[in-house]
């Protein structure tokens, strides 16, 4: 999950095709700048890359775009076999049973570099929020080539235990609607749970920002299978340990969905990571912060320029 403000889009939306699919896309600032690629979270759409902070990132000179996943928003839905359930997952999880999936995070992985190469981009800065975290960790070990620089927020390594969500959170993230509580009681009620205690934000402003999207576009269905995609994905610890280009680690202290112990693993596999954890931050991106953030990634994409990468 991911943005709780300013999701409102701004921009014209465009169209692009890789891997067979049409993506959709937008983008921000001077496309003579260094292109910076901003990769969502679990069935979030592209605005949930908040337009400010959008913006602050252009600030610092980067050409920004943002896109949807396969399957969510307006890019393109798929036809998919049905899901393998919690269970089939976590007995496959662990015991090393081989499992059928609609798509794994290498697929999404590999659905980011095909964006990059159709809109001509030879190498950008890669920016990831929790799934968007592990689709650039994937895309940085294995294509190093085509990524300046890599940010990685509230997200994890895929390691064992560490940046798992707590039990509450987990069991919240499941909850069917029930005849007192609709599919939109139980969104706000998540977000509300996994956003920051510093910066909070009203029911209201999040029930609005819900239904907007809900006008835009909803496929339910991706939100298990990228679900199942998290679940089943491979331990990225040693190919973390492989990257060479500048790597930022986010995490916040708070974070009950994507726990800090993930930012620290995934900061540990990599010796000249940067790591930041922000106090009384969630699993979101506080408006107050867009800034900071923006701060934080552009430093990091200057080291990019030192080392000539």
């Amino acid at each position: 999950m991911l943005g709780r403000d300013g999701f409102s889009s701004v921009n014209k939306t465009f169209y692009t095709h890789a891997n067979g699919l049409s993506f959709a896309y937008e983008t921000f600032g001077d496309k003579k700048d260094s292109p910076l690629i901003l990769v969502a979270g679990l069935n979030n759409q592209l605005v949930r890359w908040p337009v400010p902070f959008c913006e602050a990132l252009v600030n610092k000179g980067f050409y920004v775009i943002r896109f949807e996943n396969r399957d969510t928003g307006l890019s393109e839905w798929l036809d998919c076999p049905s899901t393998p359930s919690l269970a089939q997952q976590f007995i496959a999880k662990l015991f090393g049973v081989s499992i059928t999936l609609p798509y794994t995070l290498d697929d999404l992985a590999e659905d980011t570099v095909g964006i990059l190469d159709a809109l001509g981009i030879p190498a950008a800065h890669l920016v990831g929020f929790s799934m968007g975290g592990m689709i650039c960790q994937i895309v940085a070990g294995r294509y190093p080539g085509r990524v300046l620089s890599l940010t990685s927020m509230m997200s994890n390594s895929g390691a064992w235990g560490s940046g798992w969500p707590t039990l509450r959170v987990a069991l919240q993230m499941i909850k069917r609607p029930s005849k007192t509580r609709s599919a939109l009681d139980n969104s706000v009620q998540t977000l509300q749970m996994i956003g920051s205690s510093k910066y909070p934000v009203t029911d209201a402003s999040l029930r609005a920002m819900i239904l907007e999207e809900s006008k835009r576009a909803r496929n339910p269905l991706s939100y298990f299978r990228q679900m199942a995609a998290i679940n089943l994905a491979a331990d990225r610890s040693e190919l973390l340990a492989s990257l060479k280009m500048p790597v930022l680690v986010i995490s916040g202290e708070d974070d009950p969905l994507a726990q800090v112990s993930g930012g620290i693993k995934t900061a540990s596999h990599i010796p000249h990571a940067t790591l930041h954890i922000l106090s009384g931050v969630g699993h979101d991106l506080p408006k107050p912060l867009f800034g900071d953030f923006a701060q934080m990634i552009a430093q990091n994409a200057i080291q990019s320029c030192a080392l000539n990468i």
